[in-house]
């Protein structure tokens, strides 16, 4: 009974890799048939909301602060980067690309995070520490993969699930110039989609700290972002018909996206985290690059690109590079902490860690994340 209980986290976040890989391809399979990604996150946010306030009033009124103005504002701008922008980035660079694709380049936030947060002073780079090496040469290495994703489409590889490996090198001179165009627009989405979900990390742990109510948050941002949402696509999208949601798999994709995509999946995330840690989840995120392709292309019919293969490569190299540096920093930390505990150290911040607590606007906010993650 032990061993299958320590075997559940693994089954847990390969689920959970399969659930996110499995929202993209709904979502693919929903825009592919007509339905309009800005809609999508309207009504899909708008779900989302009125099914998680009723279970964030009764399960966080013992726990849930005074809700302030100023907190408010704070529930507002997490809406705006963590779900408004990043999930219309996402949905139309699925829209424009596969969700393969989407996957792959959903392991630089990592990168990115480490980028912002030396930018916002959350974080030192000492080119002499392996750790930081590693977290510097991670982030050129994905960017590199990020960039060979977008400007490098490539010849289509047929039969790769069987390894019989043909290059189609035949490909209609219009047709091919309107996909590559596709394909680098729908790159630049993904690509703005794991910036703006990395500002959300950032500001996700600093607001734990002063409201400590995980579900209210995700609440909270999900009715905010709902309204954001329906802004913005009454100002993009002019036709009133696309407003109408058909009981196909367009109902379909909006549920899973709501149910599963927030609900579910956030739960799983962070059960896991308390139990393993936010490397533990980190270390899951490439194994969605394997998943996606099977399912896109069984699925969606998807076909896979040499560009697409050999950037995911460098995306996932630079990735674990961040990772490692990130959890040799850490070791470090608490190597020195234990001779010397009177000094203050800093800390990277933990892409994946959603309960870490830390102030967002000051609160000595250059204080080391590490003793909050313990």
């Amino acid at each position: 009974m032990g061993s299958m209980y320590s075997f559940l986290p693994f089954a847990v976040m390969i689920s959970l890799e399969c659930f996110d890989v499995g929202l993209t391809t709904l979502s693919k399979a929903a825009f592919t048939r007509g339905m309009n990604h800005f809609v999508f996150v309207v009504y899909s946010n708008a779900l989302a909301a009125a099914l998680l306030i009723p279970f964030a009033f009764f399960i966080d009124r013992r726990k849930r602060p005074p809700l302030t103005w100023p907190m408010l504002g704070r529930f507002f701008v997490l809406a705006l980067c963590g779900v408004t922008v990043m999930q219309n980035c996402v949905f139309t660079g699925v829209n424009y690309t596969s969700p393969i694709l989407a996957t792959a380049m959903a392991n630089l936030i990592p990168a990115f995070t480490f980028i912002l947060s030396i930018i916002f002073r959350l974080d030192k780079v000492n080119l002499r520490s392996s750790g930081s090496l590693a977290k510097v040469l991670g982030t050129l290495i994905s960017v590199c993969g990020a960039m060979t994703v977008t400007l490098y489409k490539g010849p289509v590889i047929r039969n790769v699930w069987f390894l019989n490996y043909d290059l189609d090198d035949t490909h209609d001179t219009a047709q091919s110039t309107i996909a590559v165009k596709d394909w680098i627009i729908g790159s630049l989405f993904l690509a703005g989609a794991s910036i703006s979900w990395s500002t959300w990390n950032i500001m996700q742990v600093a607001t734990l700290k002063k409201y400590p109510a995980e579900l209210s948050i995700t609440a909270f941002t999900t009715f905010f972002a709902s309204i954001q949402s329906a802004l913005l696509t009454s100002l993009t999208v002019r036709e009133s018909a696309a407003w109408s949601l058909k009981w196909n798999i367009e109902f379909i994709s909006i549920s899973y996206s709501a149910i599963i995509g927030t609900g579910l999946t956030y739960t799983m995330q962070t059960w896991c985290n308390r139990k393993k840690g936010p490397l533990f989840v980190a270390m899951f995120k490439p194994v969605g690059i394997v998943i996606a392709g099977i399912a896109g292309a069984i699925f969606l019919g998807d076909k896979l690109h040499v560009g697409s293969v050999v950037g995911a490569f460098f995306i996932v190299l630079g990735f674990y590079s961040v990772i490692w540096g990130q959890s040799k920093d850490s070791d470090s930390i608490d190597q020195h902490s234990s001779t010397d505990p009177t000094k203050q150290q800093w800390e990277p911040i933990n892409t994946d860690d959603i309960e870490t607590k830390q102030p967002l606007f000051g609160d000595k906010a250059t204080k080391g994340l590490h003793n909050d993650i313990s």
